[in-house]
């Protein structure tokens, strides 16, 4: 069983954005008539995970973007691709792009520290339950199963205690059906 079972496999690598997908722009770019606002999608240079993209389109990042001047863009992950709803090329170029490549690293870096410190945490309590386990199996082994010795009279009486207790299983449906 994988250590990483209860989530993505870990990444050494920040969450980045590799370039804008060219074809996905507003054909009327630099025309005498284009767009005011419009999408842009930009590659990620890896697969997201679920806690990366819980963070990019968090609250905490809708915030940042509108302190930092940008209330009106959306950001929206569409498989490997950041969607940048309501923003332009231009605004990207002077600032947008360096403020979102350095959210997602900043997501990255505590989505791996997160997950550093959960597998420690369990580490920690598989190694705890390993030494509860040995514990428990060593007690076990003391546990002994024997009668002492007894002689004589003494053998006899213990013999007679118990036949009669035997005997009163028996006598109530609990004994030993021959």
């Amino acid at each position: 069983m994988s250590a990483y079972s209860h989530h993505e496999a870990p990444s050494t690598h920040n969450l980045g954005l590799d370039s804008v997908l060219v074809g996905s722009l507003p054909t009327g770019l630099m025309t005498d008539d284009p767009p005011a606002r419009y999408t842009v999608e930009a590659v990620f240079t890896r697969r997201p995970g679920k806690e990366e993209i819980r963070d990019v389109l968090g609250g905490s990042t809708r915030e940042l973007l509108a302190r930092s001047g940008y209330p009106d863009v959306v950001l929206t992950v569409s498989d490997r691709r950041l969607e940048i709803h309501n923003t332009t090329l231009e605004e990207l170029r002077d600032g947008l792009a360096e403020l979102i490549a350095l959210r997602l690293a900043e997501i990255s870096e505590r989505v791996r520290s997160e997950r550093e410190a959960s597998d420690d945490s369990a580490r920690t309590f598989a190694a705890r339950e390993l030494e509860r386990a040995a514990a428990v199996a060593t007690l076990a082994e003391t546990v002994v199963f024997t009668a002492p010795p007894v002689e004589g009279d003494a053998a006899r009486q213990r013999a007679d205690a118990y036949r009669v207790q035997i005997e009163g299983w028996s006598a109530v449906g609990g004994g030993v059906s021959r």
